[in-house]
């Protein structure tokens, strides 16, 4: 009898967006392993982060995932990091996902074994989140992460955020790093036709759920400084409740108000099929689509 394949996917961040040969050594244990598949890498410079989408079996991929972090810890130094996008580690956050023939139960049980390991062999804090949470303050990544890096010197100190695993202390390198389980997310970023940062993050207020925006919505204003324009970059941490479309519109709608347009938008990492076909039917007006009209979603069957 065939072994049934057994899928996980896991997103991690790292706090690199620039030095290619950097970039090239974090993600080769993800090209190297067997039972594990590279399927995506994306790096951005005014970010100055790198998003690997990589699936594979939980035992290969758990080896996989803590050979990269290891390499990151040699070559990122979190006191010389610039970038607009928030971090508090070199390794910023290891989601796991269930794909196939896995639950979330498994990806909580793999993202404590992950946890736990990181802590032993890098003496790096590791904080539980979503899913693997063990306290309801912590399920929210940008709470764990308010501060920063060099924030966190001081906030690991409170009993409220005591790590999950690992010293009491922040890594003087490495920061600390989230770990846990959650559904597929799609990371969208819209992008306009300003330079004051000011009018991005004040249109990312509205949009996110905590401002009184979208439920399932965390956005943050950012500087394309090289483009001489700003962003909304945005997480949809569930995308069949929070449409990309209606992300994408309700910016637009925001930004009618202060005389900007949208000049542009990117998916950062990939994006479920379900997501875009969502997308075409809102556009496009369809009436009655299904994903089974999808030619290629037919062949693979």
């Amino acid at each position: 009898m065939a072994t049934v394949k057994r899928l996980m996917e896991c997103v991690p961040n790292f706090s690199e967006g620039r030095n290619k040969e950097i970039i090239e050594k974090i993600v080769q244990p993800f090209r190297a392993t067997d039972g594990v598949r590279l399927l995506d890498y994306s790096s951005d410079e005014d970010h100055n982060r790198t998003v690997v989408t990589v699936v594979g079996d939980p035992e290969p991929l758990k080896a996989a995932v803590l050979e990269a972090i290891g390499i990151a810890q040699q070559h990122i130094d979190l006191t010389k990091h610039e970038g607009q996008h928030p971090r508090m580690g070199a390794v910023d956050v290891v989601p796991f996902i269930p794909i196939k023939n896995v639950t979330v139960d498994d990806a909580i049980a793999l993202s404590k074994e992950v946890g736990a390991e990181i802590a032993s062999r890098y003496n790096i804090p590791v904080f539980l989140y979503e899913k693997s949470a063990s306290a309801p303050h912590r399920e929210n990544l940008a709470a764990i992460r308010k501060g920063e890096f060099e924030g966190m010197a001081e906030k690991i100190k409170q009993e409220e955020w005591k790590p999950d695993f690992g010293p009491v202390e922040r890594h003087p390198t490495s920061g600390t790093v989230a770990v846990g389980a959650r559904m597929p997310l799609v990371a969208y970023n819209v992008n306009l036709n300003t330079s004051d940062l000011e009018i991005a993050s004040a249109i990312a207020k509205k949009v996110r759920f905590i401002g009184g925006g979208l439920r399932f919505c965390k956005a943050m204003g950012v500087e394309l400084t090289e483009r001489g324009i700003t962003q909304v970059s945005m997480n949809l941490t569930d995308y069949t409740k929070t449409a990309v479309y209606r992300a994408h519109e309700m910016v637009r709608m925001e930004a009618r108000r202060y005389g900007v347009e949208i000049v542009g938008a990117e998916i950062v990492g990939l994006v479920p099929m379900a997501a875009l076909i969502d997308v075409a039917e809102y556009y496009l007006g369809l009436e009655q689509f299904s994903i089974d009209q999808v030619l290629e979603n037919k062949i693979m069957e």
